[in-house]
């Protein structure tokens, strides 16, 4: 499936963004432990506002039915919460998921989960899924020392079981932790829930052998859906454009919201009220942008995308996470990006730059030029609001928004956007 996205002159209107996914599922991961093993949803106190994208769902069905096999198709957080709970959580399941996330690596967090106790063997490919995994609802638990270059998603993955482990949890991470907010985003869920979880140190967390208490959960919206409308904001072709965003928090658990103070740099600016975010043109583009994104990676195909259009040069670090995400997303932007004719380059995996030239007349108003997405949702947003520069853009498998995002092309149809199927 092919779409052709063509861009309005104006952009104005107030945009629904989903809630949370990472939020989401850390609620819906801890809450299933409550009594100590999975639990259906009806016995369970309420999370409101849960997202509707298909790593929630996934999470969701699977907690509620509890099958032998457990698919999480291309779900990596959901992958990675899930192993972490079968672990421990009586009975003998398979956890799969789809061809990519079969090449996805799991090695570093089965390691750790049998330091702990648990009993998980490697089905087809050592290192990698499916992996059986036969539950116990009393692992013993203790200290596990990781290193902080890995996705958080490990280490959160360890944090939310360890309330339930019997001598409690000590992560030690040797190194520096990337990704941080969202480590800090699974304590703070915990806490929400009664768990007993600290840093002892920069290097050190600590999480008591408390059990997690009932209690309900409100999702605020999703920090890292809100800026794909930043980047609209950012290449609209007019300055009258205003975008309102409801349900984003000022003070959020979500360290992607610090892509607003970026954002400012690149001409968005954020005015709060209450709880809604409204964005518009103004101050000053800077001519060349430089940001380590070790704490908010999600955000970088954003902003690569951004800076190529509106023509900032820059040099971006800490991106090494992104080579292990739904697709390589550093060849991924390459790629794309040579065919609006952009050269990118990387090095040492984890870091990308752009000089400022484009080759002439490359990506203007060319209906030959489509954006592969890689089976990866991120692709599809960052690239829509290129419609705004280039006149329109095309986007293959654009139904990959349904990960994250949902409604996303409905959104951009809602302010004007014009989006056509081929």
């Amino acid at each position: 499936m092919q779409i052709k996205v063509t861009a309005p002159h104006k952009v104005q209107g107030r945009i629904f963004l989903p809630s949370s996914k990472s939020i989401s599922n850390r609620a819906l991961a801890i809450r299933a432990l409550l009594e100590g093993s999975l639990q259906g949803a009806n016995s369970l106190p309420s999370i409101e506002n849960l997202s509707d994208c298909d790593d929630t769902r996934v999470m969701m069905h699977w907690l509620n039915e509890c099958p032998e096999v457990v698919d999480i198709g291309a779900a990596g957080t959901a992958m990675r919460f899930s192993t972490a709970l079968l672990a421990v959580s009586e009975g003998t399941r398979v956890i799969t998921g789809s061809e990519r996330m079969k090449n996805r690596p799991i090695g570093v967090l089965v390691d750790a989960l049998r330091i702990l106790g648990a009993e998980i063997e490697y089905v087809e490919k050592e290192g990698f899924p499916p992996l059986k995994i036969v539950g116990h609802a009393n692992l013993k638990g203790g200290e596990v020392t990781l290193s902080g270059s890995v996705s958080s998603q490990y280490l959160s993955a360890l944090l939310m079981i360890g309330p339930t482990l019997r001598e409690g949890l000590r992560l030690v991470s040797p190194d520096k932790m990337i990704s941080k907010p969202y480590i800090d985003m699974t304590l703070a869920v915990m806490r929400h829930y009664g768990a007993q979880a600290e840093w002892e140190d920069d290097k050190t967390i600590v999480v008591k052998p408390v059990g997690y208490r009932p209690t309900p959960y409100f999702v605020e919206s999703d920090w890292s859906a809100a800026s794909y409308w930043y980047e609209v904001v950012a290449l609209s072709p007019i300055d009258d454009v205003k975008v309102m965003l409801p349900g984003l928090f000022a003070e959020s658990l979500q360290g992607d919201s610090r892509g607003a103070g970026v954002f400012e740099r690149l001409g968005v600016l954020t005015e709060h009220r209450g709880n809604e975010v409204i964005l518009r043109r103004g101050g000053r583009c800077v001519s060349r942008l430089e940001y380590d994104f070790i704490e908010m990676p999600d955000l970088a195909q954003t902003f690569v995308v951004t800076c190529c259009m509106l023509g900032v040069p820059f040099h971006f670090t800490g991106l090494q996470s992104l080579k292990i995400k739904e697709t390589d997303r550093i060849e991924a932007l390459k790629k794309e990006l040579a065919k609006l004719g952009f050269l990118l380059e990387d090095r040492n995996d984890s870091e990308l730059l752009w000089n400022g030239l484009r080759k002439d007349g490359a990506g203007i108003y060319s209906d030959e030029i489509a954006i592969d997405t890689y089976e990866d949702h991120r692709m599809a947003m960052a690239f829509a609001p290129v419609a705004l520069k280039d006149g329109n853009i095309r986007i293959n498998n654009p139904q990959v928004v349904s990960k994250s995002y949902p409604r996303f092309w409905d959104d951009l149809k809602s302010v004007g956007f014009e989006i056509i199927e081929q």
